[in-house]
């Protein structure tokens, strides 16, 4: 049927196939993506638990480049710059809009290729009526050139035609379904996420506390 299709209907079956198979390289790659982040995210939150310092999570997580490292680094280096010119709620202030820039980042990272699933779930119905309305349309001329309405000249065209539609659903079923999971698993993930940054602020928050106490400590001795 492909082969005996006009040249506009093959153009939209190749288009709707591409599609697919772009829907699937994006499942693939986003399972394996989703995997790996929620599971180092994990690890470095349960290894930074019982820290009591930003420096000690920062010594906890190591040099790897991960988000939580990121936002360790990020609070401690607001602290550093902050030292002794603002209060400590200026400095928790500007570490959490630090933690945002952070968070809205890696937001935007985990999402990336969602849109295009979103796109194709969308269009690709569309698209593969198009391609059956442009080849019922040529079957109409070829039956008015015949001059018969013959079942065995009219039903080819029309299977033809009927063959982008169901292209254009099979690209766009699974393309929806892959991208609510996702949706969901983001949602998640970014909850993770907004852990890290709070258990980031909290240990700013703990480091402030001491830097304040210790004075009154060395004064009461």
């Amino acid at each position: 049927m492909f082969m005996s299709a006009d040249i506009i209907v093959k153009i939209v079956m190749v288009g709707l196939a591409f599609a697919s198979l772009v829907t699937w390289t994006i499942f693939f790659a986003k399972m394996v993506e989703f995997a790996l982040v929620r599971r180092r995210l994990t690890g470095a939150l349960r290894q930074i638990s019982d820290t009591r310092s930003l420096a000690e999570a920062q010594l906890a997580v190591g040099k790897k480049d991960s988000l939580l490292s990121a936002l360790l680094a990020a609070a401690m280096r607001e602290a550093r710059l902050s030292a002794g010119i603002s209060s400590d709620t200026g400095i928790k202030e500007r570490a959490a809009s630090r933690f945002n820039e952070i968070v809205r980042a890696e937001s935007r990272r985990i999402r990336f290729g969602m849109g295009l699933l979103a796109s194709i779930g969308a269009t690709s119905p569309f698209v593969g009526l198009f391609g059956t309305v442009w080849g019922i349309m040529n079957s109409f001329i070829g039956i008015s050139k015949s001059q018969t309405t013959n079942l065995a000249v009219v039903a080819p065209g029309i299977a033809e035609a009927l063959l982008a539609t169901a292209l254009g659903l099979i690209a766009a079923i699974p393309a929806v379904i892959i991208y609510n999971h996702f949706a969901r698993e983001a949602k998640g993930y970014l909850e993770l996420v907004g852990r890290a940054s709070g258990a980031a602020a909290r240990l700013l928050s703990r480091d402030l506390d001491r830097a304040h106490g210790a004075p009154h400590s060395r004064a009461a001795e």
